[in-house]
């Protein structure tokens, strides 16, 4: 299938991003959230992020207002998805959440189009479950920032069809993505092995090996990863952190998913990172 319009379902910090990317592709982007402000947030939040592209040099004036003539929000779901040819769930990392908001897209949507979760570590089998068309639905993970970081992890689920998964494919070439294909498995590829890294430095400073700055700066530049594991773990969120270990650590056992007391503590005193402007880092 053809796809033209894209329906992005929350306005947070990947849901924006991902609904930026879109209509900077070419896509008829809607981004729809439950309420009037974040909706707002997101928009303006798209338009800086536009502005600011076109001061380093990224994009061109031309391309930042053909993009935001692709873009139009809503908070109205029928209206969001009633046309949609792709609809990108963003919501929080809440299995229940997620599974009611596809039992209900999947009736509004026309019977063409797909259903992709941005969930970075929960069951897509579940998630496509409680949908009415089940083999239409698959995982698209981004990463943050969407419009800076070019990979695009596809998570196949057990009722995802070979020709979803196609067309996931050929969207995500459209978008400008770099794409990889992963079963369905708790954490996937790309959470599982983040995860591990980010919990083990966080050991690290709980335990005095280093201090936050210095564990990133030997990931930085020992391994060149673009960002170190606990600066991106402020970035995520470390309640978002906290929970995806727990999962892991509920669905596949071993220590190295078991989140350490640091981090919960640091979660309950509401140090969630940036979003919080306290976490490993000061924000």
């Amino acid at each position: 299938m053809t796809i033209r319009s894209i329906t992005v379902l929350g306005a947070g910090t990947m849901g924006h991003g991902i609904a930026q990317v879109a209509a900077t592709s070419g896509f008829d982007t809607t981004l729809y959230d439950v309420a009037s402000e974040p909706l707002e947030r997101g928009v303006a939040n798209i338009g800086k992020n536009l502005d600011k592209g076109v001061a380093k040099g990224k994009v061109s004036k031309a391309e930042a207002d053909a993009a935001r003539g692709h873009l139009r929000s809503t908070t109205a779901l029928a209206d969001a998805v009633g046309t949609a040819d792709l609809v990108i769930e963003s919501a929080p990392e809440k299995l229940e959440l997620k599974k009611s908001i596809f039992a209900e897209v999947s009736q509004l949507v026309p019977s063409s189009a797909l259903l992709a979760t941005n969930t970075s570590a929960l069951s897509v089998t579940e998630i496509a479950a409680a949908a009415d068309c089940p083999e239409r639905v698959v995982g698209m993970h981004f990463f943050n920032p969407p419009y800076i970081l070019k990979l695009l992890e596809l998570v196949r689920a057990e009722q995802t069809s070979d020709e979803t998964l196609a067309a996931a494919k050929q969207v995500g070439a459209a978008l400008g993505r770099e794409v990889i294909v992963v079963n369905d498995s708790p954490g996937f590829a790309t959470s599982r092995l983040g995860l591990v890294l980010g919990l083990e430095a966080a050991r690290m400073v709980q335990e005095g090996v280093a201090s936050p700055q210095d564990i990133d700066r030997a990931m930085e530049l020992g391994y060149r990863h673009p960002m170190g594991p606990l600066k991106l773990g402020d970035l995520v969120g470390l309640d978002v952190r906290l929970a995806i270990a727990d999962y892991l650590y509920k669905e596949l056992g071993g220590d190295q998913f078991r989140a350490p007391p640091l981090l919960r503590r640091m979660v309950r005193a509401g140090k969630l990172g940036k979003k919080s402007g306290q976490g490993f880092y000061e924000w």
